[in-house]
């Protein structure tokens, strides 16, 4: 007499550790993060007068006021190089990461709509954010190629760095994007702590004066901020400024390495939470 074969019992358990991230389902959705990082790049200058210009405007404007002000009535030195590509050198990396964390901290409450009826890893929206602020980054960092040729600053060997400090500049937004993302879903009042805190970040980098001009005692702290390494290391490999900043680098990637590691795990531990109230 034949029996039934047996139904196997599936048992569900959470997941613990580094597979709590399931990473591998980037690459899965791979194609997605492609089509969101365009559609984010598109929506951002559609119905512009401008269009893709802003992406050179805000940070040549930024400059010309820092100039005035910081370069022309403070006097603020500037490692002995023209004061507005000083500037600008360090605009173009942090207009990346300003925008990145910007629009990052708004990409899951903007997608509300995506979130409550299809499934997809969640951390496409944000990384998508983060990446269409790339664009941009190329494109104001043309303008700083003709600025170089204008004042005849020709790139040295150090320009090979440059890569490694974009890809620590995303990561730093990435990182802190995870964190303002899923916060945002959380407590609303994220919409309006961002703009504050992406002022006094750019204070406290070294974008409008050198990182020289920190006392020894402070130097420690001050490079926790890990968009000091990028700034800083931006000016070296293009501008020759100071010595090679290889600690402040380090201490950046370290910090922005631990702040992306913490962002994935929160968000992935608040994911659950996201259909419900977003």
């Amino acid at each position: 007499m034949e029996t039934k074969a047996e139904i196997p019992t599936i048992v569900i358990r959470p997941t613990k550790g580094w597979s709590f991230l399931d990473l591998r389902d980037l690459w899965i959705y791979r194609e997605l993060v492609y089509f969101l990082t365009w559609r984010d790049v598109i929506v951002r200058y559609k119905q512009t007068l401008l269009g893709a210009s802003w992406a050179i405007l805000q940070p040549f404007m930024t400059m010309v006021v820092f100039s005035i002000f910081f370069g022309g009535l403070a006097k603020v030195p500037s490692d002995n190089v023209p004061y507005p590509i000083f500037t600008y050198t360090a605009l173009v990396p942090w207009g990346l990461f300003s925008n990145a964390l910007l629009e990052a901290s708004r990409s899951l409450v903007h997608n509300s709509s995506l979130i409550t009826k299809v499934y997809f890893p969640r951390v496409i929206l944000p990384l998508a954010s983060v990446l269409a602020g790339v664009v941009d980054f190329f494109l104001a960092f043309i303008v700083l190629i003709g600025m170089m040729f204008f004042y005849h600053i020709a790139p040295n060997a150090n320009i090979w760095v440059l890569p490694l400090l974009l890809v620590l500049a995303v990561t730093t937004a990435l990182g802190v994007g995870l964190w303002l993302a899923a916060l945002n879903v959380l407590y609303r009042d994220i919409n309006y702590i961002v703009p504050f805190l992406t002022q006094i970040w750019l204070f406290i980098t070294p974008i409008a004066y050198p990182a020289s001009m920190i006392p020894d005692k402070w130097r420690l702290v001050y490079s926790i901020n890990p968009m000091t390494g990028v700034v800083e290391g931006f000016r070296w490999a293009l501008l020759g400024t100071v010595a090679a900043p290889w600690s402040l680098i380090g201490i950046s990637a370290v910090v922005s390495l631990v702040v992306l590691i913490t962002g994935l795990f929160f968000f992935r531990h608040t994911e659950k939470l996201f259909a419900d109230l977003v």
